[in-house]
């Protein structure tokens, strides 16, 4: 290949069938993903006895909850710049150094607000490392695989937060709540180095950028080994704007954007509003109604667990048919906390009913992060997703904040689930309306592919 021309790495990336390369990206993500979740999680499982060593008021357990997501809320801004600036890679071994170390450190714990501080700090990284994932994947699979990688790399979360139940029932009555703690950054923490030996910086960001164009030749030779590519060649991203200008918010918010990203926005924190509330919350809701702390952890468990199962199943039709294919979780989700909120339901078939609620709600939710790194340009894709997850901690926040409040009150327990269908009801009508876009776009790239004439339009 001549050392002068000029590469369009979007093409290349079009043309690839799933390789070794790909696969491997995808399966080192999917490891970071769920020990992120398991981290995330841990303070859940471990709250009825920690709650209990340190005498913890319910209003205090759901202010400990909520400082963990405000600080996902700071990570998914804060990393999400960070990696738009100095790439995914390091932004991403930073992040899983981070929340492994401040995992740890909850094991010295010794009340009230050493886990208040902790939960908040260790938030950051926790809540930042998945938009750098997400931005960093999509970026090197076809577009036709975009949900499909991302919602695999989701489920790691989601199983992450679900092992943790099972982990934390079989190790805390050995070693004590601590433990759950030590496992969890100690692992992190190996990852970590897994990351650096194995990740790889995002070949459109370095292409975006103009970077390193030895290394995005030997990149582009493990991906196309049929060619030969040269460290002289020029390497360009031609199926994305040329954006000119450091990124700013407002960027969200050209053209078709300014109704997708707002939606889009507004579903997700609805999404997490409830899936939050739920995750840290379940065990104790469900003991109260006399289920044992096992059955608890148990349900916990299977609400993240089949939120992966709903995810598998969906994500294949996001690719083919896009936003529009996420609507039908949030509306089953509608209708099974009706159900669960004041249908009369036996003790055993209220547990498999949980379960349902969190293979649509949580499917649904990833669902929707799937989609969230999609409308954006390689050049700022990391702040867009970081921009909707950090609004989305919105609700992450006030979801556990709400149920502490709820439980104080004299509300039957039962019927919190029937409040909070309030929130799969906005999650639809949003997600909905975003389909109807993501359809008639996805109609115009149609058109587009048989007028390659077409160029990408240059944001000044």
């Amino acid at each position: 290949m001549p050392e002068h021309r000029t590469i369009d790495v979007s093409e290349i990336i079009e043309r690839q069938k799933v390789s070794g390369f790909v696969l491997r990206l995808v399966v080192v993500s999917w490891i970071i993903t769920f020990l992120d979740g398991f981290d995330t999680n841990l303070i859940s499982f471990a709250a009825p006895y920690f709650a209990s060593d340190y005498h913890l008021s319910r209003v205090q357990l759901g202010n400990i909850f909520a400082m963990g997501l405000l600080g996902t809320l700071i990570g998914g801004f804060l990393l999400g710049y960070v990696g738009d600036r100095i790439g995914r890679r390091p932004s991403v071994i930073l992040s899983g150094a981070g929340f492994g170390v401040l995992t740890l450190c909850f094991a010295f714990a010794t009340g009230y607000w050493s886990l208040f501080g902790l939960r908040l700090i260790s938030g950051i990284p926790l809540g930042g490392i998945l938009p750098l994932a997400w931005a960093l994947n999509m970026e090197y699979v076809p577009k036709r695989y975009r949900s499909t990688v991302v919602t695999v790399i989701m489920m790691g979360f989601s199983a992450g937060t679900g092992f943790g139940g099972p982990i934390a029932v079989w190790l805390i009555p050995k070693l004590g709540w601590k433990a759950v703690f030590v496992l969890g950054g100690l692992a992190a923490l190996l990852c970590t180095v897994i990351l650096f030996l194995a990740l790889p910086e995002s070949i459109r960001f370095l292409a975006s950028k103009r970077r390193e164009p030895a290394r995005m030749a030997a990149i582009l030779n493990q991906i196309a080994p049929g060619q030969s590519f040269s460290p002289q060649a020029t390497y360009v991203v031609a199926d994305e704007p040329t954006v000119k200008k450091d990124f700013k918010p407002s960027l969200l918010f050209l053209g078709e954007l300014k109704k997708i990203t707002p939606l889009i926005w507004l579903a997700y924190l609805a999404s997490s509003f409830a899936v939050y509330f739920l995750v840290n919350w379940t065990p104790l809701v469900l003991e109260s109604l006399k289920f044992s702390r096992r059955e608890a952890a148990t349900a916990a468990s299977l609400i993240s667990l089949m939120g992966a199962i709903g995810a598998l199943c969906l994500m294949r039709f996001t690719d083919r048919r896009g936003a529009m294919a996420v609507t039908v979780m949030p509306v089953m989700t509608f209708i099974l906390l009706l159900v669960a909120g004041f249908a009369d339901v036996p003790h055993s078939a209220f547990l498999v009913l949980v379960a349902c609620i969190g293979f649509f709600l949580v499917g649904g939710q990833l669902g929707v992060i799937s989609l969230c790194g999609v409308f954006y340009p390689t050049a700022y894709r990391a702040n867009g997703a970081g921009w909707a997850s950090g609004v989305a901690k919105i609700g992450s926040v006030l979801g556990p904040l709400a149920g502490g409040w709820v439980l104080s009150t004299n509300m039957p327990v039962r019927n919190i689930f029937g409040v909070l269908a309030i929130c799969p009801a906005i999650f639809a009508v949003c997600i909905y309306a975003v389909g109807r876009m993501h359809s008639r776009m996805l109609g115009h790239e149609a058109l587009a592919e048989l007028e390659p004439s077409r160029l990408p339009v240059s944001i000044e």
